[in-house]
């Protein structure tokens, strides 16, 4: 049943986030119910998928989200070329900069470099995953 979840997840999101792993094998329905939502968010509208991908990676590249930046791979899977994903994240980094309680730019600079490694390693089939899993404390 997992693996079903976790296709039915890629085929909708475009990716296959961590946090939805857990929720595939304790409550699958949950999670593609979460990804028909996420589908319905980004699918083409006015904005396409590809710039709507885009732009949540430039959202976390500002607010230094290791988890958000994972959203370039399916700005890649929408078309996302090299150059676009560059231009997404500079405008996150240079966000950073510009509200309270933020980052600041170097450390969303460091942000944008990693989205830039992740969308390339992925491209060439590399395992990107640069997160170690959740620790739980007893």
């Amino acid at each position: 049943m997992t693996d079903d979840c976790e296709q039915y997840v890629r085929e909708k999101m475009k990716l296959y986030p961590r946090f939805l792993q857990p929720i595939c094998q304790i409550w699958p329905e949950a999670a593609k119910k979460f990804a028909d939502f996420y589908e319905e968010i980004f699918k083409d509208g006015a904005l396409d998928r590809k710039t709507k991908e885009l732009i949540f990676t430039a959202i976390g590249v500002a607010t230094a989200s290791p988890r958000c930046i994972v959203h370039v791979i399916a700005a890649v899977e929408a078309g996302a070329t090299d150059e676009e994903i560059l231009e997404a994240v500079t405008v996150g980094f240079i966000g950073a900069g510009f509200y309270p309680n933020n980052p600041g730019i170097p450390y969303a600079f460091e942000y944008a470099a990693k989205a830039l490694e992740v969308a390339q390693k992925y491209r060439k089939g590399e395992d990107w995953e640069y997160l170690q899993p959740p620790e739980f404390r007893g």
